[in-house]
């Protein structure tokens, strides 16, 4: 719900980066070096300012986050995006953070993307075929997938991380499911006020939630509820 900076000053992905660091959302030289990588400018509409720390609307109702949300959750998950881990985004939008994600786990992990609106699954393959995150597509240890995102996806679980790219009223069962046990998954909850969530599984199963900063985000609903809006 914050914003760092406006206006158009910063006009390169790497100013935005910088930008980032300087106000202390971007923590390590990981994060730092996967933003660089992945340049936002690629996936959002065109005529839009890419750079500027502020959400997006992508249509069908739906937005890109602030680029200090997805540093934010990069952050988070940072532990949990090793090379060789498997990742999965819900609501996946433009594929920008999905991108991220494969950047981070490498060709020998799974970054696995999921949007229910056939349009933003096209644009989303679009835009990461532009982008530095291109040869994961081509060998397949990046997907995105048309589908439901509050069921995960199954066929690749479980997960070291979840990003939930929407707010849920409560956490989707089956997301918590696909969780690997050690694994971390970030999720934004609540209706007109919402919190983002921070949901670890214990070694034992058990489940820890702490709230990490208060946001808005769309919901996370049916396709169809969502185009209605």
């Amino acid at each position: 719900m914050e914003q760092y900076w406006s206006g158009s000053a910063i006009n390169e992905n790497k100013g935005m980066v910088e930008n980032l660091q300087r106000y202390g959302i971007i923590k390590s030289s990981k994060v730092a070096e996967t933003m660089e990588k992945i340049d936002r400018g690629l996936f959002v509409p065109n005529g839009v300012q890419p750079y500027i720390d502020s959400p997006m609307s992508i249509g069908y109702n739906a937005t890109i986050s602030a680029p200090h949300m997805h540093a934010t959750c990069l952050q988070l998950l940072e532990n949990y995006l090793q090379p060789g881990m498997h990742a999965l985004d819900v609501g996946s939008g433009t594929g920008y953070l999905t991108a991220c994600f494969a950047m981070m786990v490498g060709p020998n992990g799974r970054a696995v993307g999921v949007e229910h609106i056939p349009e933003l699954v096209s644009f989303s393959i679009n835009n990461i075929e532009k982008s530095a995150a291109a040869p994961q597509l081509k060998d397949g240890s990046l997907s995105v997938h048309e589908g439901d995102g509050r069921q995960g996806w199954p066929e690749f679980a479980t997960y070291d991380a979840i990003h939930v790219g929407a707010a849920a009223p409560e956490i989707p069962q089956p997301l918590i499911d696909q969780l690997k046990t050690g694994g971390r998954m970030i999720i934004p909850v609540g209706n007109v006020f919402q919190d983002l969530k921070v949901v670890d599984k214990n070694s034992d199963g058990s489940i820890s939630i702490r709230t990490e900063t208060s946001v808005r985000y769309v919901p996370l609903t049916s396709k169809e509820a969502q185009l209605k809006e």
